[in-house]
């Protein structure tokens, strides 16, 4: 897992097609982390190359600006400018690692990525929809995900998830708004599944690892039959 593309070169020239690219979004505390390592070792199991990655972040200079970002450093410039930071750290995670990972033939797995934006800064946020949209299609382009999971959590009980797993760590940019930003969002996430279903599968994230995980893999062999046998893994 994770293995630079330069170490598998026969691997990426036996591939014909490009590979898949796969997101995992939901609210604080959901489990995206977890469910991605869990899908990208199930991918292995069966024979693709499964590259794991997150937003913000991803590459140096992303993972430079996610530091700045949960850091709250960009909140006084408001959710748009904060988007636009979000944007760009999103370009150089394509550019750096999502691209050049599928045109090898790898599967990369993405802890967030724009519909995070959508939920984040527009919805919750407030950020004017048309504003969102237009950064979107600049940014990302016609690299948007095959498939997305969403992992749909009570906001609650993902809030105390995420300040339990931080310990006597302080709480992140997100993590530190209201209750109602977190209602908010979870909102927008789901009504992104209601317009996107071909795309986006929900998937209950109160349920135990394994049973999701079990879920997460059976959706993703019913998305790909073709390359994923019934019986793989």
């Amino acid at each position: 897992m994770n293995a630079p593309l330069v170490d598998m070169p026969e691997a990426a020239a036996r591939r014909v097609e490009p590979g898949r690219f796969i997101t995992f979004e939901g609210g604080e505390g959901a489990g995206k982390s977890t469910q991605a390592r869990l899908l990208a070792a199930h991918l292995e199991q069966a024979g693709i190359r499964a590259i794991v990655t997150r937003e913000p972040g991803g590459s140096p200079r992303a993972e430079a600006l996610r530091s700045a970002l949960l850091a709250g450093k960009a909140a006084d410039l408001g959710p748009f400018g904060e988007a636009v930071l979000f944007g760009a750290a999103r370009i150089d995670h394509i550019d750096t690692l999502i691209r050049p990972a599928l045109a090898g033939g790898a599967w990369v797995v993405c802890d967030r990525f724009a519909d995070s934006t959508r939920a984040y800064q527009g919805a919750a946020g407030k950020a004017k929809p048309e504003l969102i949209a237009m950064l979107e299609r600049i940014v990302v382009g016609p690299m948007r995900p095959d498939l997305t999971i969403l992992l749909d959590l009570d906001p609650e009980a993902g809030l105390a998830r995420a300040r339990a797993r931080g310990g006597d760590a302080a709480v992140d940019r997100f993590e530190g708004e209201q209750l109602a930003f977190h209602v908010a969002l979870r909102s927008a996430f789901l009504e992104i599944a209601a317009k996107e279903p071909a795309r986006v599968r929900i998937v209950d994230a109160a349920l135990a690892p394994d049973e999701i995980a079990d879920r997460i893999w059976t959706i993703v062999r019913d998305a790909f039959p073709a390359v994923l046998k019934q019986g793989a893994a």
